[in-house]
């Protein structure tokens, strides 16, 4: 499948936008943010595109409470920034910004790896091996914000299997701004690359080979920032267009 078929396809799926709801939020808020969202990952907004509390309310049809409180979680998770007077936008992360991010997850996911391989049961090893069939699986069906979505899931599952609830929480934000950058500025066709990786680090921790799966966790990690392009054109579209909705 070419890389512009799988964009187009990734768009059209029905994903997170008809999904199920998120904790705290009622059926129309959740709607709201997994539209922003799954736009944000399928690459339709840009990077610094203005959300509009008005234009919001009336392509969604709801009052500016319920799109304050979308936005507001939007920013809890690194999706959008607010900005006084200025209103929500697109996080934009800066180079360094982005090579900070990156190299605090690298420290961390160095330090979970060893610490998973002490602990981890076969039992455990089988659902991670589960885990890597539902990815390759969201992949072949060109199911980019799923594909997202597991692919998160696994390091998140690894520092979970780890037994430091406080690693995981570093973890879990550093995982959620890292898969925006991802999504804004990576070159698409390189996940069945980052998928085989996954792969090769649960075959290194069946093993019993922490350090071999360190080196690949590292090297993962390595080659997703490299691939990160911060200087991308964008086309001019509407907020509609972006959104799907026009």
């Amino acid at each position: 499948m070419s890389t512009t078929r799988k964009r187009t396809a990734a768009a059209e799926t029905p994903t997170a936008a008809t999904a199920s709801l998120l904790p705290g939020l009622s059926e129309t808020e959740s709607r709201i943010y997994h539209s922003v969202f799954d736009s944000v990952m399928n690459q339709r907004i840009a990077p610094g595109t203005k959300l509009p509390e008005q234009a919001l309310c009336e392509l969604f049809s709801v009052n500016r409470a319920t799109v304050r409180k979308v936005l507001q979680r939007l920013a809890h998770d690194h999706i959008v920034d607010l900005r006084p007077n200025r209103g929500a936008v697109v996080a934009a992360p800066t180079p360094e910004e982005t090579r900070q991010i990156f190299q605090a997850r690298r420290l961390l996911e160095a330090a979970i790896v060893p610490l998973v391989a002490q602990r981890i049961t076969k039992a455990e090893i089988l659902l991670l091996r589960k885990q890597l069939r539902d990815e390759h699986a969201a992949l072949h069906r060109a199911d980019q914000p799923a594909w997202a979505r597991l692919a998160s899931t696994f390091h998140l599952r690894l520092a979970e299997l780890s037994g430091n609830a406080v690693l995981h929480g570093y973890l879990h934000e550093l995982v959620s701004r890292c898969s925006l950058i991802v999504a804004l500025y990576e070159p698409p066709g390189n996940a069945a690359c980052e998928h085989d990786e996954h792969a090769r680090i649960v075959d290194y921790l069946e093993n019993g080979e922490p350090a071999k799966a360190v080196r690949v966790m590292n090297e993962h990690l390595l080659d997703l920032e490299r691939r990160i392009c911060l200087d991308k054109p964008q086309a001019e579209k509407s907020l509609a267009q972006m959104l799907g909705l026009g």
